[in-house]
């Protein structure tokens, strides 16, 4: 596999591109460097950081903009459902960007081109380059265009469920049980309080949420265990102890 000319990957991405060497690095990835240190200048991983951050910012403008009247639960589960490596290694895959990718032998011979998480931190370093080459308002511009499709496809226009739904549904199928939620705290005068609730799985801490409803607080911490789901792991079912205790809450 080879680098694109800026030329092609600027026609790819349907953006016009300035500076070669930015985007060059995003496809670097750290395995090809480890073994050709001398060919690259480094590879892709903060490039990869940058980009996620510019993502989840222009996506939550999108979203905010798209559903004035929802609240942070749902705006929450729609993120996370757009923006999990799942998703975002499709929409690499559907610019093409596997086809550029530059790994180490044993990454390629392991088929990690095909890997959703390797995917997605392809697409994500794109973007902390294209950030940085091109600017925050072109790399607005062309992630909004990208994500504005996804939420325009047939079927998009409805509210999805609910983000405790999606929950339920998820540790049901993978861990045949059911989240409950429990109240942390209640502070305020009973006509202005603040509810605090955690969601539980199996006996522990999901996240946590708040609102000025318990049914709200309950719908954030929904939200937010499923953006931790969907961030953790590759596979469904949280196998191992890193995603294990990216999920503990103390």
């Amino acid at each position: 596999m080879a680098i694109p000319s800026v030329d092609e990957l600027g026609e790819r991405l349907g953006i016009v591109l300035r500076d070669g060497a930015a985007i060059a690095q995003a496809f670097v990835h750290s395995s090809y460097f480890n073994e050709n240190p001398t060919l690259v200048d480094g590879h892709n991983e903060r490039l990869e950081f940058l980009g996620d951050a510019v993502i989840s910012l222009v996506v939550s403008g999108l979203l905010y903009e798209r559903f004035p009247d929802e609240d942070e639960g749902f705006l929450t589960a729609r993120r996370a459902a757009l923006v999990n490596r799942h998703a975002l290694a499709a929409v690499a895959l559907e610019l093409g960007l596997d086809r550029y990718l530059l790994l180490g032998r044993g990454e390629a011979e392991a088929g990690g081109a095909t890997r959703p998480s390797l995917l997605a931190a392809t697409f994500e370093a794109v973007a902390g380059a294209l950030f940085l080459s091109e600017g925050m308002e072109a790399t607005r511009i062309w992630l909004r265009r990208l994500f504005n499709a996804r939420l325009t496809t047939p079927g998009e226009a409805a509210p999805p469920k609910s983000a405790k739904s999606r929950l339920q549904e998820w540790t049901q199928h993978y861990r045949r049980a059911k989240p409950f939620y429990e109240l942390v705290s209640a502070i305020g005068p009973p006509h202005e309080q603040t509810f605090t609730v955690a969601a539980v799985l199996e006996g522990r801490r999901l996240s946590v949420g708040e609102g000025s409803s318990r049914q709200r607080a309950e719908e954030q911490a929904a939200g937010a265990a499923l953006e931790l789901l969907a961030a953790g792991t590759d596979e469904p079912a949280l196998e191992g102890g890193g995603a294990e205790e990216a999920l503990r809450i103390s």
